[in-house]
């Protein structure tokens, strides 16, 4: 048990481990995705870990994502920028975290490989899903993942946009964004992921096409849903 995967990845970063250093974990205390929300997921049966990467692209979290599809299966989709769905529901998620000026990212992945949803606390049991996978599996699901990871983080960029385009759950559904933590206060249309992989937006007007590169992107009824 950890706090976090990615806190003590940082650390080890920081104390100059080499490029592939891997912590994962059965359990975290303080496990977190984006913009500072936990990540909970009952022990034994999540894929929780992190890696020290000192080689990475612009695509990073995007092939990790596309990694957590190939695990889950052909009917896995990546929701940008970090998310990934079956049917409707998250797997998996993914978050990579560099400090300004520092020369390593810590890629964190979660994976519900093996979570009893209905155990789950109410909250999540209407978005959460999981692999469904035995947790006496965990240890081959982990080398399972770390394999495909590896092909992705070693995949040519044009193939691996190529692949996320195939698997992008945003494609076509409307959408609203916030920055810089501000309110979903803006709606368009997802079009695509650029090469630099940012979210394109299509706004009110045709030739309207805003690049995101961060924020709270969310389907325009899945934020209808939450209020």
């Amino acid at each position: 048990m950890v706090d976090s995967t990615n806190a003590r990845a940082a650390v080890l970063a920081r104390s100059g481990v080499p490029h592939g250093t891997l912590v994962t974990a059965d359990n975290q205390t303080a496990g977190r995705g984006r913009r500072g929300r936990r990540w909970n997921a009952p022990s034994g049966q999540a894929l929780l870990l992190s890696l020290v990467l000192r080689r990475w692209d612009d695509l990073l979290a995007l092939r990790a994502g596309l990694a957590a599809a190939d695990l889950a299966g052909a009917q896995a989709t990546v929701k940008w920028p970090n998310d990934v769905l079956v049917g409707g529901r998250k797997v998996a998620g993914v978050l990579a975290e560099r400090r300004h000026g520092e020369e390593w990212v810590v890629l964190g992945v979660g994976v519900n490989a093996a979570v009893d949803v209905e155990r789950l606390e109410p909250a999540l049991q209407a978005t959460a899903g999981s692999l469904g996978r035995d947790p006496s599996e965990m240890g081959r699901t982990l080398e399972d993942f770390l394999r495909l990871l590896q092909a992705r983080l070693h995949q040519p960029q044009t193939a691996a946009l190529r692949d996320l385009r195939a698997r992008d759950a945003l494609a076509g559904q409307e959408v609203s964004w916030a920055t810089a933590g501000g309110p979903l206060d803006r709606t368009g249309t997802a079009v695509g992921i650029d090469g630099c992989g940012r979210l394109l937006v299509r706004g009110r007007h045709a030739d309207e096409i805003v690049a995101l590169s961060g924020g709270e992107v969310q389907t325009v009824r899945a934020a209808t849903e939450r209020h």
